[in-house]
């Protein structure tokens, strides 16, 4: 129990830098996160030590051997260092990356239950009720994150926050256009004393009406999803099956003919073998379908959605299917070369 404690928790504060600590946090809370995770960073930490241990043991110390004791110990702490730093900093990048993407789904989430919590809130206000008892009353289970974060501004409200300065905070804490946008113009409201349950009934219209106009924009742009997929499933790996069987055709034939040319010695020229691997030009061949999936299914995020977040599930997709239909192609075109190459 005191190693897990000790070396856990006291690695894992090691490893967060202090002045980050508060970004951090507040970077965790917007993704739903309520404490920082040291025992998780501490295991991090023992992650990228046994890979710099492995990378070091492996490459780096044989290489070192036929020199001094001095430099085998300075290239070696120096070496353990920034191999331990790349690893560190990479799994950073891929924590942040993780911790990024689940903010944007938990604001996709609240956005679209935004018009329905307003809609009950405006019936409320309607009944009679205080904005403060139509925001409480509003909140539903089925509103999931955005009931969690209205529970929030309740509480504080309750505890004599201003509720302006509430909402405000919470329009702030999610980078949503549509939040703080409705958040800013229902605390005009509140400060000019006018009827919020007609402006929040029109926020709700204004709404639903982007997003309808957001669907009608991403439909009308299908043809150019189905031409893009159309040359990343299924054209390009077309192409680069039939490379592949149209240059083991060629260098067949040029081994043929350097052979003759060699032996018969009438032509005044020869023809000397290529030096190229056709195994080399397969492997080229699925880095490069494997790259133009990528990067198509972000542009299809971006033709589809608008942005790259909402359509990383593109991404195996794509790579999965282009690379399945690759190696069919393959199959099918080596039965159909294959009279050439006898």
């Amino acid at each position: 129990m005191a190693f897990k404690i000790i070396f856990l928790e006291e690695f894992g504060k090691a490893f967060v830098p202090k002045r980050a600590i508060p970004h951090l946090r507040l970077l965790l809370l917007k993704a739903g996160i309520n404490i920082v995770p040291y025992n998780f960073f501490g295991v991090l930490f023992y992650i990228t030590a046994a890979i710099t241990g492995f990378v070091y043991l492996t490459y780096i110390y044989p290489l070192l051997l036929k020199y001094s004791s001095l430099v085998l110990l300075v290239a070696s702490a120096a070496s353990w260092f920034v191999i331990q730093i790349i690893a560190a900093s990479f799994f950073i990048l891929l924590i942040y990356f993780y911790i990024d993407l689940r903010i944007y789904h938990r604001t996709k989430t609240m956005e679209d239950v935004l018009p329905d919590f307003l809609q009950i809130v405006s019936s409320n206000l309607k009944g009679g009720m205080t904005f403060e008892r139509a925001l409480l009353a509003a909140i539903k289970p089925r509103f999931s994150i955005l009931a969690n974060e209205m529970t929030e501004v309740s509480k504080k409200i309750m505890t004599g926050y201003e509720i302006n300065a509430a909402l405000s905070e919470l329009s702030k804490k999610y980078n949503s256009p549509m939040l703080r946008r409705s958040v800013d113009l229902i605390i005009s409201e509140l400060e000019s004393g006018g009827k919020i349950a007609g402006l929040i009934d029109n926020l709700v219209k204004n709404i639903k009406e982007s997003k309808a106009l957001k669907e009608e924009i991403s439909s009308s742009a299908i043809a150019y999803i189905i031409f893009i997929s159309a040359i990343v499933i299924v054209i390009a790996p077309l192409l680069f099956s039939l490379s592949y069987h149209l240059l083991i055709v060629i260098l067949n034939f040029i081994s043929r003919l350097s052979a003759v040319t060699t032996k018969s010695g009438v032509l005044p020229f020869s023809v000397s073998k290529v030096a190229i691997n056709p195994k080399d030009f397969r492997y080229f061949s699925m880095a490069a379908i494997a790259i133009i999936s990528f990067f198509s299914s972000l542009i299809v995020s971006i033709v589809e959605k608008g942005n790259i977040k909402s359509g990383l599930k593109y991404i195996p997709i794509f790579l999965l299917s282009s690379l399945l239909m690759y190696f069919l192609f393959m199959q099918v075109l080596s039965l159909i070369f294959s009279g050439l190459l006898a």
